[in-house]
């Protein structure tokens, strides 16, 4: 991974390794019709008309389909760029159950602050890798 700006774990740096180089004969999928009118957006969407030239693959140039086959390596799959898998966490027990060697915590956004300062302790205490902490263990939101 170049550029990375999160350390990586060295068991899964080597799926992260082939899912970047995967990732880089990707196409970018474009909307149909996306580029001939500013009103719509560029993100994908299936297209369904009957007539479609892009649906049907019919002529040369067309932006490709999205298919099952440009997916990426399925021992990458649900890893975040760090290399640990991305969990979310809505309390104490659910943090019981990870393995902080692999695993990493992402607090769910309905937790409150109290909660989510005792998640943020727990975390810290046993080395797990916190994605979204924005409140610091004192209890002050960064």
């Amino acid at each position: 991974m170049k550029n990375s700006r999160f350390t990586l774990m060295p068991i899964n740096k080597e799926q992260l390794e082939v899912r970047d180089k995967v990732k880089n004969h990707k196409p970018t999928f474009k909307r149909p019709e996306s580029w001939r009118y500013k009103r719509l957006d560029t993100t994908w969407r299936k297209p369904k008309g009957i007539d479609s030239h892009q649906r049907k693959q019919k002529s040369r140039g067309r932006p490709g389909l999205v298919k099952i086959g440009y997916g990426g390596p399925k021992i990458a799959r649900g890893l975040h760029p760090s290399g640990y898998t991305d969990n979310l966490v809505y309390n104490l027990q659910d943090l019981e159950k990870l393995n902080p060697k692999t695993d990493g915590v992402r607090i769910a956004h309905g937790v409150g602050t109290k909660k989510r300062t005792q998640i943020i302790v727990k975390a810290i205490e046993n080395k797990f890798k916190i994605f979204n902490a924005r409140v610091s263990p004192s209890g002050s939101k960064s």
